[in-house]
């Protein structure tokens, strides 16, 4: 069986890819990051030398000179901060996938940033994480995978373990399947 090529995106640390890496035992082929002054955060160490900087705001050609040489890519975002131009999620729709911190299947206002934050200020009884299709609309496309928990009486700290815990589970089975 052909392995598909594995894009990965992402704008804070990487340790995300980093740990789902390890659990499948395979490194993405490409992994993105857009460059940002080094005082803003820290790359994982683990991606050190692994890793193509794209500009702070890339441009729709900067997307498609990712792809260019890569057939039938699966590509993941993980805190990939910027929007994907439209043009280049109609190219790929079968084949962009983000996973979200905040539980949009049964709390849709948690959509955008930070959503772990607002879950927890605004003590919702259950959190969770979804993987979902990217479209052109900010964490509006298909949910494929949700894990869920009760949240109550957590810490912020706690929260943001388990969801990151959920969400390395979700990665690894999904990209099991899918690569």
């Amino acid at each position: 069986m052909v392995k598909r090529p594995w894009v990965t995106f992402f704008s804070q640390t990487g340790a995300e890819i980093a740990d789902i890496a390890e659990s499948l035992d395979r490194w993405p082929d490409v992994i993105i990051t857009n460059k940002r002054p080094d005082h803003l955060r820290t790359i994982d160490s683990r991606l050190e030398g692994k890793v193509t900087f794209v500009p702070n705001r890339p441009s729709e050609d900067d997307y498609f000179k990712i792809t260019k040489s890569l057939r039938h890519p699966i590509m993941t975002l993980h805190g990939w901060l910027r929007v994907v131009p439209a043009e280049f999620i109609e190219r790929y729709s079968h084949s962009i996938f983000n996973g979200h911190p905040g539980l949009i299947t049964k709390y849709p206002e948690l959509k955008g940033k930070d959503p772990q934050v607002r879950a927890f200020e605004g003590k919702y009884p259950v959190a969770g994480a979804v993987i979902h299709k990217v479209v052109a609309g900010v964490d509006e496309g298909k949910v494929i995978m949700e894990e869920k928990f009760n949240a109550m009486d957590l810490s912020l700290d706690e929260l943001f373990r388990i969801l990151r815990d959920r969400s390395l589970f979700m990665w690894t089975d999904f990209l099991k399947k899918v690569l």
